[in-house]
């Protein structure tokens, strides 16, 4: 890799920490923040899918103008945008205006992650994609070590303290990129005549039937599964075990840091070993036994070591699902990570609704849900994926 992209990621690397540090302070406290306006799991579940509802329209969207005006100014929008939603959320007062900034956030927030994608495509080569996607995943989880726990002790003094400070951070990181991030997309190699259209349904029913069709199903049934853990986690800590914002910051915190390790350390030494389809099997049957772990603990010990078990499981999921896309996409880098964001965007809208309406039927509902849905998963990876010595893109070219 070459010294100025590597130093293109690092600089990523650091301003996604910095925005996923923010956004790590305020997922602890979305379930308090629930039930201190007198809701329930149904309220929490479509707070979380109204944002995911915002994501899928937009995110097809933002990937395409990425590969039309390049990433950086897209990318910085994204952030720009994360900032203000956190602002306005930390300043609600009443349930519906907790929608109305969640909602903000996934039009323009959205567009941080197909874009950030699309960059870490144009800067590396195929061997060296699952490293660098590897990248964003230890930045995610470097933000979510230090975020939860950050947000937790926040949150005793005031519930919408963590979320200026998120606003904060995000303004900071936006004010970094402008400074120093380079482009990665060279003006020969955008694509012209960019519709600003939705969901493109026709190309993701097409893209189902091509060679990205089993990755991109794959990462909506990933996405459905893993917000049926994340989407009701605090609630399901405040009711089950008495957890304040404080423990389950600290538990959260506990997963980004073994999220972080594993990613940054494993994601591109196996992509290039066993490859990402051996990854996603392995990884898929982890998170299915984990979720059934969640619902045996009782104890604060079996809680943490469930939860850990349970990352085990998914932490190498998203970014080897996000290489594989990568690997065998005919199209741009953007349109290719804007569609895997547009489907795990729709598994983000189902799930959560979903784990809501369940855990207010029971609380361990959503966790049996979670373990069905990651089984299959694996069924499918078993079924239609090959082995990455046997996938197109890797084949000798024909004479």
């Amino acid at each position: 890799m070459k010294t100025t992209n590597r130093r293109s990621l690092l600089l990523l690397f650091l301003t996604l920490v910095v925005v996923m540090m923010g956004f790590g302070m305020v997922i602890p406290l979305l379930g308090f923040y629930v039930d201190h306006f007198g809701a329930g799991g149904w309220a929490l579940g479509l707070l979380m899918s109204s944002y995911a509802v915002m994501q899928f329209i937009f995110s097809p969207i933002w990937g395409s103008l990425s590969d039309r005006y390049g990433r950086k100014p897209i990318l910085a929008l994204g952030i720009l945008g994360n900032a203000l939603a956190q602002l306005l959320f930390g300043m609600a007062t009443q349930l519906w205006m907790l929608f109305a900034a969640r909602i903000l956030a996934g039009v323009l927030s959205s567009a941080t992650l197909p874009t950030t994608l699309a960059y870490i495509g144009d800067v590396t080569s195929e061997d060296e994609r699952g490293g660098g996607m590897g990248v964003l995943g230890a930045a995610m989880g470097v933000g979510m070590v230090i975020g939860p726990g950050l947000g937790g002790l926040l949150a005793a003094e005031s519930l919408s303290t963590p979320f200026f400070l998120a606003a904060a951070l995000s303004l900071a990181a936006f004010l970094l990129l402008l400074a120093f991030l380079p482009e990665s997309l060279h003006p020969d190699q955008r694509k012209a005549g960019v519709l600003l259209r939705g969901p493109q349904w026709h190309e993701m029913g097409q893209a189902l039937l091509g060679p990205l069709g089993a990755p991109l199903l794959l990462a909506g049934i990933m996405s459905f599964g893993l917000t049926n853990f994340e989407g009701v986690f605090s609630l399901y800590a405040l009711q089950r075990y008495g957890y304040g914002p404080e423990r389950v910051g600290f538990i959260l915190m506990l997963i980004g840091l073994t999220s972080a390790v594993m990613q940054g350390g494993l994601t591109g030494i196996l992509s290039r070993s066993v490859g990402e389809v051996w990854i996603l099997r392995g990884s898929l049957l982890t998170s299915g036994l984990g979720f059934l772990a969640m619902t045996r603990a009782q104890r604060h010990t079996e809680v943490i070591l469930a939860t850990l078990f349970f990352v085990l499981g998914n932490a190498l999921l998203r970014p080897a699902l996000a290489s594989l896309i990568s690997k065998r996409t005919t199209s741009g880098q953007g349109m290719a990570m804007g569609l895997n964001n547009a489907f795990m965007s729709l598994g983000r809208i189902l799930g959560p609704a979903w784990a809501g309406v369940a855990f207010d039927w029971g609380i361990q509902i959503p966790y049996y849900s979670g373990a069905i849905i990651m089984g299959l998963g694996l069924l499918i990876s078993l079924q239609w994926l090959e082995p990455r010595q046997a996938s197109a893109d890797e084949r000798p070219p024909a004479a």
